[in-house]
């Protein structure tokens, strides 16, 4: 069997994310606390390295329109506390900007592995950009994989937890390229009945292109401007 399948998680869609308890730089957790709330838990390469310096500033302005989403962020990597704190600080002393969230030390890589976010055929010793978007009930509903030297997009990975939240919500799915509060596609009907229905509301409403294709406008949705 390949090493790194031995040694890495290999964690889906769909999954209760495996649970763990860390050292943080605002203390211990277990990944159990986040449960009520929606959740990105986001890897990072290493403290003090340039691309990272600019997501955690980025991170941190965004925190604000995350907490909107009922959503909390969780940063790691297998450098120690101490080095997160002293990063951290050196963000602080320099830009002005706090970090609000914790950044676990995984100094094992025990959780980096469980959860795949070592990729060896790039570094043996260094996380790569991953980033877990969990639900309340601990269900992961995206991942999303970066390379060391691309640094994230924040405002889609807002978009995305929108997305899957008023997807949810509307019992519908968002279409390419969907910002929130644009429409959504309806569920597909299942019965020959429905299909007839679907076609006749399309044609009074103008709502779509056909029965396998139509779009309602979402209930409870956010429409915070993103940050840049």
């Amino acid at each position: 069997m390949d090493y790194e399948v031995m040694m890495n998680g290999n964690v889906r869609i769909g999954q209760i994310a495996p649970d763990f308890e860390a050292v943080t730089t605002m203390g211990n957790i277990q990944l159990n606390d986040y449960r009520g709330k929606w959740l990105v838990l986001f890897s990072h390469p290493g403290d003090f390295t340039p691309v990272c310096t600019t997501e955690f500033i980025a991170f941190s302005k965004a925190y604000p329109y995350f907490q909107n989403l009922n959503t909390d962020l969780l940063g790691l990597s297998i450098d120690s506390n101490a080095s997160h704190l002293a990063w951290i600080y050196d963000i602080y002393c320099k830009t002005g900007i706090k970090v609000p969230f914790p950044v676990i030390a995984d100094r094992s890589g025990e959780i980096a592995r469980k959860y795949g976010m070592i990729s060896n055929n790039v570094s043996s010793t260094e996380t790569v950009r991953n980033v877990y978007i969990i639900d309340p009930n601990g269900i992961i509903k995206l991942i999303l994989i970066y390379p060391l030297n691309v640094g994230r997009f924040i405002p889609e990975i807002l978009r995305a937890i929108n997305a899957l939240q008023v997807a949810e919500l509307n019992n519908a799915s968002t279409p390419a390229n969907w910002v929130p509060c644009q429409p959504v596609i309806n569920p597909s009907p299942q019965t020959i009945e429905g299909l007839f229905e679907r076609n006749a509301e399309i044609s009074e409403n103008s709502n779509g292109m056909g029965w396998y294709l139509s779009f309602k406008k979402p209930d409870n949705c956010k429409e915070n401007e993103l940050p840049e």
